[in-house]
């Protein structure tokens, strides 16, 4: 027999037992950063439903009243203790002006991070309730964040992964020529020279793939044969239901398609079955299907200027004619700056702790011109 007792659930006190409490200052300082929270909170989800439209500000306005609810058991808590009214931790008013002056995907990542923080699952003054509305947030928040990454993931994973390339591969390159014993000078011609062939590898790289992945797609785009020889074909031997069923209908829906080519039917006549051709004439017709792809010259002047944007910051100090030693400790402080923003950044878009990410780009980085380094050494010991 399971002896195991019953869990209490934790409910909001009633009057009379908040009128009984003597709560503690440690107790008072707590719920009132509780407070500032909620207040915060509910303040950054009414601004961000004003910038945002149709259902996702509804949602962003239900979430603030919330909030309010939230707010509501604190004040009630802290009675004569509420007022006045707790000022925001910086961190929410850093939320709030994103809200104001950027876009949504930072602010809800954001957000995301801060409701699944939130400690009223362990804090006894916080009922179940609370506990329960805070892990639904985190939820929702996290939908609604879901529409903008996935808007932002295309270019936003070219951006990145084009600076962080330009990023490791100059700084691996100059420290290695560096630890040879080469002079300035010929650092920088190499970090010159690694740039643009990086640069144009990624760009023609991009070219190629754009442009073969196109080809492949209208290579496998169906045509409007149908349209063309369905009056010459012969009713009773053909193979124009195989057609159909080839491109992935099922029998009963390419049959119909077959009858609406010898002109049996004059449209869609049962709309059961129209959904059915995923790869259809009409779809050729009207371009369904294809993949966005963009322009190959754009994304190969796109994946040059973010491989470059990358690959020109360990090469800046040797530009100002720095001693080698010197333009080397800097170049790694300014790469190792960058990749923590770019690491930071991947990490806010995605949910996850911006200083992990930052910290593993930066190892990543720093293990790569650290193993360039040492064979620099060893080359210019062979050669000494």
């Amino acid at each position: 027999m399971d002896r195991t007792p019953e869990r209490t659930p934790r409910t909001a006190p009633t009057t009379s037992e908040i009128r009984a409490l003597d709560p503690s200052r440690s107790q008072i300082r707590r719920w009132r950063g509780y407070l500032a929270e909620e207040i915060a909170e509910a303040q950054l989800y009414r601004e961000l439903s004003e910038r945002s439209s149709g259902r996702e500000a509804e949602i962003l306005r239900e979430m603030s009243e919330a909030e309010g609810r939230h707010r509501a058991h604190w004040e009630k808590m802290l009675g004569e203790h509420a007022s006045p009214s707790p000022r925001p931790s910086p961190a929410s008013f850093l939320l709030r002006f994103m809200a104001r002056h950027f876009g949504t995907v930072f602010v809800l990542a954001l957000a995301q991070r801060a409701e699944g923080r939130s400690p009223y699952a362990e804090d006894p003054d916080a009922t179940d309730a609370m506990a329960a509305d805070e892990a639904v947030h985190e939820e929702i928040v996290r939908a609604l964040a879901t529409n903008g990454r996935e808007k932002l993931s295309g270019n936003f994973r070219a951006a990145v992964f084009g600076a962080n390339d330009g990023l490791v591969s100059n700084v691996a390159l100059i420290m290695g020529i560096g630890a040879s014993g080469a002079s300035p000078q010929m650092v920088l011609l190499s970090g010159i020279a690694g740039l643009l062939a990086g640069a144009l590898s990624m760009g023609a790289g991009e070219f190629v793939s754009v442009r073969s992945q196109r080809e492949l797609l209208d290579a496998s785009r169906p045509t409007q044969v149908t349209l063309s020889v369905a009056p010459d074909l012969d009713i009773d031997a053909n193979e124009l239901e195989l057609l159909y069923r080839a491109r992935g209908m099922d029998p009963e829906s390419a049959r119909h398609r077959t009858q609406e080519r010898f002109g049996y039917f004059d449209c869609d006549c049962d709309p059961s079955l129209s959904h059915r051709d995923p790869v259809g004439d009409d779809a050729a017709e009207e371009g369904a299907g294809n993949v966005a792809l963009g322009t190959d010259l754009g994304a190969a002047a796109s994946s040059f200027c973010f491989f470059a944007s990358g690959a020109i910051i360990p090469i800046l100090p040797y530009l100002f004619g720095l001693s080698s030693w010197v333009a080397m400790t800097i170049s790694l402080v300014l790469v190792g700056v960058a990749l923590l923003g770019t690491g930071a950044v991947v990490g806010l878009l995605s949910g996850a702790s911006p200083l992990k990410r930052g910290l593993r780009q930066l190892l990543i980085g720093y293990g790569a011109a650290a193993a360039t380094y040492l064979l620099g050494l060893l080359f210019g010991v062979a050669t000494a």
